[in-house]
């Protein structure tokens, strides 16, 4: 049997997460993918026997990545604000870098063959919401439901990232410039969620 090549390997998946976090080529075909890696379809199949086990793997590792670092926010030592201001910043920073993430992450979780969604949490969610509901209790935010609070931040954050091709299209933005807009989001959301 063949030593694998992990380098090989991790070159088709980095591939295949650029082409569809970065690009937004959701529907882009192992021979895309090869071709882009600079590798032959077989030495793909060979990693990878189909598309889907491809997808699968992108898909965990992103979910799982980006869980880890969130997670890691969560259980910070640092004060309540400035954590929402770490992971605000975490999550648009990632989210710069691959526009496309949240609408692949969707478009595979609401897909009936996504079998690994709800399989990565974060560990620290439980801290987190005993520390929205104490900055509550002080004041510092609106009192709710500390799982709208969750809800609302994401929402802040994620919706002009998934709607992004009808704002550009909309208000004639560039990429850059719309890039730059979720930068200035940034301050915004804190300023939004804080009292």
């Amino acid at each position: 049997m063949p030593i694998r090549d992990t380098g090989a390997e991790q070159l088709i998946k980095d591939t295949a997460k650029h082409i569809f976090f970065a690009e937004g080529r959701l529907h882009a075909n192992t021979q895309d993918i090869a071709d882009a890696a600079g590798v032959s379809r077989t030495l793909l199949n060979y990693y990878f026997r189909t598309k889907d086990v491809l997808i699968e793997q992108v898909f965990r590792e992103a979910m799982l990545a980006l869980t880890t670092r969130l997670d890691a926010v969560m259980a910070s030592d640092q004060p309540f604000k400035k954590k929402i201001e770490s992971f605000i910043d975490l999550f648009l920073t990632e989210s710069n870098a691959y526009p496309y993430q949240e609408t692949f992450l969707i478009t595979e979780i609401n897909s009936n063959t996504c079998k690994y969604a709800y399989e990565i949490k974060p560990h620290h969610i439980s801290m987190f919401l005993e520390q929205i509901e104490a900055e509550m209790a002080a004041g510092n935010i609106e009192k709710m439901n500390p799982m709208h609070f969750v809800l609302n931040l994401f929402s802040l954050m994620s919706y002009p990232l998934i709607m992004s091709p009808i704002y550009k299209k909309s208000f004639n933005l560039s990429d850059e410039s719309y890039t730059r807009l979720i930068v200035e989001r940034k301050k915004m959301i804190c300023k939004m969620i804080f009292r």
